[in-house]
């Protein structure tokens, strides 16, 4: 694969960037290279779904689960507005069988011409060998 000056990350992997869990090492480089990342804004409310499922389990409080919101939102992403993804997200979801939220973030690479990186396997297993396969990344697979 080329070069990519930027990737498109989505909550499976931010998450990481904060949390103690299988391939939060394979993450933290991404924050520390030199491509920008990039994320629809629906990052925010998946990242914030998963900390409030964290909380609700009492591995996180409250307040510890604010204070990754506030860092992920320092860390400098390029957020893309989904309002206007939502036409190619909705034809990704049609023809991949994916949920719209993770085509948001395939609409993002398309529309970037980049890949996205994930560590959902699900979502990496749908579409790693159809049309869109130039367009995702497994995490453990970025260098």
């Amino acid at each position: 694969m080329r070069e990519l000056r930027a990737l498109v990350v989505d909550s499976s992997v931010a998450v990481k960037w904060f949390l103690p869990e299988t391939g939060s090492d394979a993450a933290a480089p991404l924050l520390e290279g030199e491509r920008a990342l990039v994320a629809p804004d629906l990052l925010y409310p998946e990242v914030g779904n998963v900390l409030w499922k964290r909380v609700r389990r009492g591995e996180l409080t409250p307040g510890e689960g604010g204070a990754v919101l506030g860092a992920l939102t320092r860390i400098g992403l390029e957020i893309v507005p989904s309002a206007p993804l939502m036409p190619l997200a909705l034809d990704i979801a049609c023809r991949a069988g994916r949920t719209l939220y993770d085509s948001l973030y395939l609409a993002v690479a398309v529309m970037k011409r980049t890949a996205l990186v994930t560590a959902d396997r699900r979502l990496f297993d749908a579409v790693r060998k159809g049309p869109l396969a130039p367009h995702v990344l497994w995490l453990g697979d970025v260098r």
